[in-house]
């Protein structure tokens, strides 16, 4: 069903940490990925969007959505 979304979505701890970053460089970090980076990017770490209406939005499984923030959050951190 197209309608279904994951709603257990764990973390990994390995995760690179954003939070030493300003508002304006992560916004800027943000604008410079792809576009299916982008816009999970935007609307979790910028808007500050539950996991579940990002996912909805953008039509894809949270599971999905977690990977792609992963690969943000790698590449942001790689851009520093």
């Amino acid at each position: 069903m197209a309608n279904e979304f994951d709603l257990d979505v764990t973390f990994d701890e390995s995760e690179p940490a954003l939070s030493h970053l300003t508002d304006q460089q992560l916004q800027a970090a943000v604008n410079s990925l792809p576009e299916s980076l982008l816009l999970v990017a935007q609307g979790l770490l910028i808007e500050k969007r539950s996991m579940s209406d990002v996912s909805q939005d953008l039509g894809i499984r949270q599971a999905e959505l977690v990977m792609r923030l992963r690969r943000a959050k790698q590449l942001i951190a790689a851009s520093e």
